[in-house]
C-alpha cells in the first residue's frame, strides 16, 4: 500500500506522520510506500520546523533531511490512500481530484481513530514544543491504527 500523508506546508504535521508510519511499518517487517505534501508553496524546498524535529528526535525519528513538496494530481496515481490533516487539506485535495475514484482514497487522518468525525489534528505551528508533542502523539496513535488496518488487510488478501 502507498500512502500519503497532507497539511499546510509540508513541515510540522505531515512529515511526522509520515515519519511515525514509516517506523511503525518498519518494525510490523512491512514495505508499503509513505510520503507527505502540503499546499502552500511558502515552505517548498524547507526542512521540517524544529520543533518538529525535536519531538520526533525524542522518539527516535531523524526528519531532518525531509524537504517540503507540493500535493500533485499525479499523487491520485500514485498513492492509494491519502490522509488529511484538517478540512482545509480535504477542501484542497477534493478540488484536485479529477474524479470520484480518486476523492475515495481521501480521507481526515483522525477517522482512523474517530470513524465519520473529521476531526483535525491539532496544528502546532503557531504554539510552544508542547503542541508539537501533543501533535505527535495524536499522529502516532492513527498510524498505530492505521499499520492494524494494513496487517488485516494483507491477511484478508492471502
Amino acid at each position: 500500500m502507498k500512502i500519503l500523508f497532507v497539511c499546510t506546508g509540508n513541515i510540522c504535521r505531515s512529515p511526522m506522520a509520515e515519519a511515525i508510519l514509516r517506523n511503525k511499518l518498519n518494525d510490523a517487517g512491512l514495505s508499503d510506500e509513505t510520503d507527505s505534501c502540503g499546499f502552500e508553496s511558502f515552505h517548498v524546498g524547507d526542512h521540517p520546523d524544529k520543533r518538529a524535529q525535536t519531538v520526533c528526535r525524542k522518539y527516535g525519528l531523524d526528519i531532518s533531511s525531509h524537504v517540503a513538496r507540493l500535493f500533485r494530481k499525479s499523487d491520485f496515481d500514485r498513492f492509494d490512500r491519502i490522509y488529511v490533516m484538517d478540512s482545509s487539506h480535504y477542501f484542497n485535495v477534493s478540488r484536485t481530484s479529477r474524479s470520484a475514484d480518486d476523492l475515495k482514497k481521501v480521507d481526515y487522518m483522525l477517522n482512523l481513530l474517530f470513524p465519520g468525525q473529521d476531526l483535525p489534528v491539532d496544528d502546532p505551528w503557531y504554539h510552544d514544543i508542547e503542541a508539537f508533542e501533543n501533535t505527535y502523539h495524536q499522529l502516532d496513535s492513527a498510524c498505530d491504527k492505521l499499520v492494524s488496518l494494513i496487517i488485516l488487510s494483507k491477511k484478508h488478501r492471502q
